[in-house]
């Protein structure tokens, strides 16, 4: 079977199971695009580390804002969110810094109407990929005036805010961030929520996390080695050949291989039943 008909294949197979076992799956809990905007820049912000933990802690979070994300950002307070959330922790990040996410939102909505036109500010459509966009975007984020949550205008060294805005100019991967332009940009197909138009599909790049950096380099889709933005633009790249216009739409089903179908290419009984056994150079035992 030939490497596109796999990967169709991956596609067509995604399933509502995976998607409850997705960060994805809390914007799917609201009806209105502008509640699923907010929400998935909140969901993708916090999307690192165990996937348990990270919906565990999202659980309070929307558990706290109610039943529309955006009029809670819209009518945020600083000091009352530095009360409601004074117990959040999320790894690295603390209630401090999800109150500095909250009021960024609300300033890209005061200002621009949505976090889609914050976003459209920096984007060109004639350039080859989001690179640009991303790095402007970030820049501009961590440029706000936080200072009613931090006291000061600048970020404290002790806050770990700005790791929710990483930027590609820095070689990250941004995982984060293509994975809420993935949510957002892609067409409407039961997972992914077709939101934005002024962005097209085909200027996305693929969200690398563990998981696609294994399996991707698996397919031999990156020789690289480092989970960076060159590795990623490598991937989409490979991508782009079998979805010119759609290069990421494969991104969910090759990533739940190891969330939820647990691909970690050392296991023999799963590799001999994963889809992509035929093509697929693991090594395994």
């Amino acid at each position: 079977m030939e490497l596109k008909d796999i990967l169709e294949g991956l596609y067509a197979g995604r399933s509502q199971a995976h998607l409850a076992n997705d960060p994805l799956s809390f914007c799917h809990r609201y009806k209105s695009p502008q509640d699923r905007e907010v929400a998935g820049l909140i969901s993708a912000s916090f999307a690192y580390g165990n996937v348990k933990i990270i919906r565990k802690n999202l659980e309070g979070v929307f558990g706290a804002m109610g039943d529309s994300p955006r009029r809670f950002v819209e009518r945020f307070d600083p000091k009352q969110g530095e009360r409601l959330f004074a117990g959040f922790k999320h790894r690295f990040n603390d209630g401090r810094d999800l109150c500095a996410l909250l009021l960024a939102c609300r300033t890209m909505l005061v200002e621009a109407g949505s976090i889609e036109g914050w976003m459209l500010r920096f984007h060109d459509e004639s350039r080859e990929d989001v690179t640009e966009t991303l790095a402007a975007f970030t820049e501009s984020v961590k440029s706000l005036d936080l200072s009613p949550v931090f006291g000061s205008q600048g970020v404290p060294q002790d806050s770990y805010f700005p790791f929710l805005f990483p930027s590609p100019a820095s070689g990250s991967a941004c995982k984060r961030l293509c994975m809420y332009l993935r949510w957002m940009v892609r067409p409407e197909d039961g997972i992914d929520l077709g939101l934005w138009t002024g962005i097209s599909p085909a200027k996305l790049v693929i969200p690398v996390d563990a998981h696609i950096q294994r399996i991707c380099g698996f397919l031999g889709f990156t020789s690289r080695k480092q989970a960076d933005w060159r590795m990623a633009r490598e991937i989409t790249a490979r991508l782009r050949e079998f979805d010119p216009a759609d290069p990421v739409k494969y991104d969910f089903s090759i990533c739940h291989l190891g969330i939820s179908e647990g691909c970690d290419g050392k296991d023999r009984l799963k590799c001999a039943n994963c889809p992509i056994a035929g093509i697929c150079s693991t090594g395994a035992p």
